[in-house]
């Protein structure tokens, strides 16, 4: 068997740790995008190069990944450039549960804001902008960067219905971004990427690792001294370029716990099987020590990459030695394959 993905967000990752397990590798790659995967020779054995991430689902690229036995590990790119419909309905296997990619939306039948309330995991308000009162966030496709989800800050209504009109005049978002724009009470307290493995072979939740977003321009931004912000006239734009390793206080373990294996548990009530693999829980930490979800990635997430050849300190309390959550995929699959379980991690 092959493990393939997406060249693109994590796969860095996958491949990495696929080869540490055994595996031959193969990268879906974009043309003009395909160089970082043919530099790096040790963990990409084929480079499938094609002129549009959609062709991976044609008859022909699916055929090819058919005949060399390949699995595929679902990213947010696979997500974002094939479209659900596509992925739900293609004929090659998937590692993981690939009808859980969709919740990932805030939007529509299926979104993780239902799993978060079915987990009984708190989360941010949902406000109509009528509704603003005190500080919030708005989350907001771009015009020009669809693919992306936008954010911007606002610390009251008037602040907000300002910055909406500014955002549109300077054509950062247009009335169709605006319509599909969500708008969340804002969170006061330390946020942190979860990022969990949920194991049908060992049967149980992991924590494998943690980190934090590095943003641009709010990397630079938030640098300076108030009164430099103040005059500047405008706004950080809050696009996510890299992530950091982070730890969390110890004391916090038990509540991420739980958040793990009840999110785990609502899944598998909304979506038959639920989660399989890897997924990530964006949070805060308020001051009084609460957890307060904001984001979800049903799926690998894109801040795997910062323990990419180093492995993390979680892991480590698992199997003695630190591994990176690519890794912990083909050690799931090679445990799976192993036992003759691999229907139960595939879909």
């Amino acid at each position: 068997m092959k493990i393939a993905s997406v060249a693109s967000h994590s796969a860095l990752d996958v491949f990495d740790g696929a080869k540490d397990e055994g595996f031959s590798t193969i990268a879906l790659c974009k043309k003009g995008r395909e160089r970082p995967y043919k530099e790096f020779k040790r963990i990409v054995d084929a480079c499938i190069v094609l002129n549009d991430f959609k062709e991976i689902s044609s008859e022909d690229v699916q055929r090819n990944l058919i005949e060399q036995d390949a699995l595929i590990v679902p990213n947010r790119s696979m997500a974002v450039y094939l479209g659900y419909d596509a992925i739900e309905t293609m004929k090659v296997k998937f590692f993981g549960n690939r009808m859980m990619l969709r919740w990932e939306e805030r939007t529509g039948e299926k979104n993780y804001y239902r799993i978060l309330d079915e987990a009984k995991i708190r989360r941010p308000r949902i406000l109509k902008p009528e509704e603003v009162e005190g500080p919030v966030i708005a989350k907001i496709p771009e015009a020009k960067r669809r693919v992306e989800r936008g954010f911007f800050f606002a610390a009251n209504r008037e602040d907000f219905q300002e910055k909406l009109r500014n955002l549109e005049r300077d054509g950062i978002i247009d009335q169709q971004g605006i319509s599909q724009m969500v708008i969340e009470e804002f969170i006061f307290g330390a946020y942190f990427n979860v990022n969990y493995f949920y194991s049908p072979v060992f049967d149980r939740v992991e924590i494998i690792s943690v980190d934090r977003r590095i943003q641009s321009d709010w990397d630079s931004y938030y640098r300076l001294p108030f009164d430099i912000q103040s005059k500047l006239g405008r706004y950080p734009r809050l696009i996510e370029v890299g992530h950091e390793p982070a730890t969390i206080r110890e004391s916090m373990l038990e509540r991420l716990f739980e958040a793990g294996y009840s999110f785990v548990e609502a899944t598998r009530k909304l979506e038959k099987r639920g989660i399989i693999g890897p997924f990530t829980l964006q949070l805060a930490v308020t001051p009084d020590l609460d957890i307060v979800v904001f984001d979800v990635a049903p799926r690998i997430g894109g801040g795997t990459n910062a323990y990419m050849g180093i492995g993390s300190q979680y892991s480590k309390l698992y199997f003695g030695r630190p591994i990176s959550l690519g890794r912990r995929i083909a050690i799931e699959i090679k445990e799976a394959m192993q036992k003759r379980e691999l229907e139960s991690v595939t879909s």
